[in-house]
């Protein structure tokens, strides 16, 4: 996770706001946002404690894997008053990120030789652009209303920012545990503003799930274990991306070409008939990595990778985590003298990880 944005100077006390005023200032914030880009803008009051219950059985049942950050701050995740002192309101956003139609992400998954990435990690650091924008946002406000308290987030810090999206009305959480909004899918970014200023906050979005189960019936790895309950130390996003250590044997296999996240829950609702391609040319492709194919990522040494993942949320894996996982990939690939040849290249490498899972990836393709 990245490290959270400093605290601006507040103002000794939010900014008094007559009758009416406040109501017409959430319905400018909701402007202005759109005028920056975001597809939404939205008002939460601060009220988690249902998403707190569940949270904290989530993590009794140990699903969170090595993400040890997620129970390390106590109540400040589900209180945001406690995270940013003199919280009232929180401003959620979304931002559409989807850069191809879906069509030609499956075409991917069905090409073994081509690498698999998540479709939000292919162009800039989506935490870059939301910061950038969700402070020129604040910004707009301070203008109107003079210094006021807030912070800007963007997975950055304990915050709950799919529950405090529904909360704000821009969609519900699935039964994969995205976010689904009724018009847009759920192709899109998330970020915040808590702030001490009293908003009217927005009703909640309704829960359109259904008895649709596809996500539930799609996951290569059966992660999804329950509708609305996500193990994740069965998701491939996890494994490829959070996880540390090696990727347990019994999941290799399903991990297919994908590299870097899983795409799959979102491919199959049904709800993304309606998402929408992105307007933001930092979200669009860069160094090939839609098209790539694994032996070609496979062959980066070090200094390769830092440089083609330059400003991209890809580089914090690290390039270990990088080969562990593309030679996973490898092994699941057709049989062929290259592929064999590519990780046998591969066979000394200093990391006993790599090494792990390059020996698994020659047996597999020997077998």
């Amino acid at each position: 996770m990245s490290n959270p944005d400093p605290l601006p100077q507040p103002a000794p006390h939010c900014p008094a706001l007559p009758n009416g005023e406040a109501a017409h200032l959430a319905r400018a914030i909701k402007a202005w946002g759109a005028e920056l880009g975001f597809q939404q803008v939205g008002i939460a009051d601060c009220d988690l404690s249902t998403a707190e219950q569940r949270l904290t059985d989530w993590l009794g049942r140990h699903m969170h894997g090595e993400m040890h950050w997620l129970a390390r701050h106590g109540t400040k995740r589900t209180r945001p008053a406690e995270l940013v002192p003199g919280t009232l309101s929180i401003i959620s956003a979304r931002m559409d990120y989807l850069p191809e139609y879906q069509v030609n992400i499956e075409q991917v998954l069905r090409s073994p030789a081509q690498a698999f990435v998540s479709r939000y990690a292919l162009g800039r650091d989506y935490h870059k652009v939301l910061r950038h924008r969700l402070r020129r946002l604040a910004q707009r406000i301070e203008a109107k209303v003079g210094a006021f308290g807030y912070r800007v987030f963007v997975d950055s810090a304990p915050v709950m920012e799919k529950p405090l999206a529904q909360k704000a009305g821009l969609g519900w959480i699935g039964k994969h545990t995205n976010l689904i909004n009724q018009q847009s899918g759920s192709w899109f970014f998330l970020g915040e503003i808590y702030c001490d200023l009293p908003l009217p906050a927005d009703p909640p979005a309704a829960d359109r799930c259904g008895r649709c189960k596809a996500c539930i019936d799609i996951c290569p790895t059966h992660a999804i274990v329950a509708p609305y309950v996500l193990d994740a130390r069965l998701c491939i996003s996890y494994l490829t991306i959070e996880h540390p250590g090696p990727i347990p044997e019994p999941l290799r296999a399903r991990l297919g070409n994908r590299i870097y996240g899983c795409d799959d829950c979102q491919l199959t609702c049904p709800w993304n008939r309606f998402a929408r391609q992105t307007v933001e040319t930092d979200f669009l492709p860069r160094n090939g990595l839609d098209t790539a194919t694994l032996i070609e990522l496979f062959s980066w040494d070090e200094a390769e990778f830092l440089a083609r993942t330059e400003g991209s949320a890809i580089r914090r894996i690290g390039h270990e985590r990088w080969l562990r996982n593309i030679a996973v990939a490898l092994g699941n690939a057709p049989k062929s003298v290259k592929v064999q040849a590519a990780l046998a290249a591969r066979g000394d490498h200093p990391s006993d990880l790599v090494r792990d899972h390059v020996r698994w990836a020659l047996a597999a393709q020997s077998s």
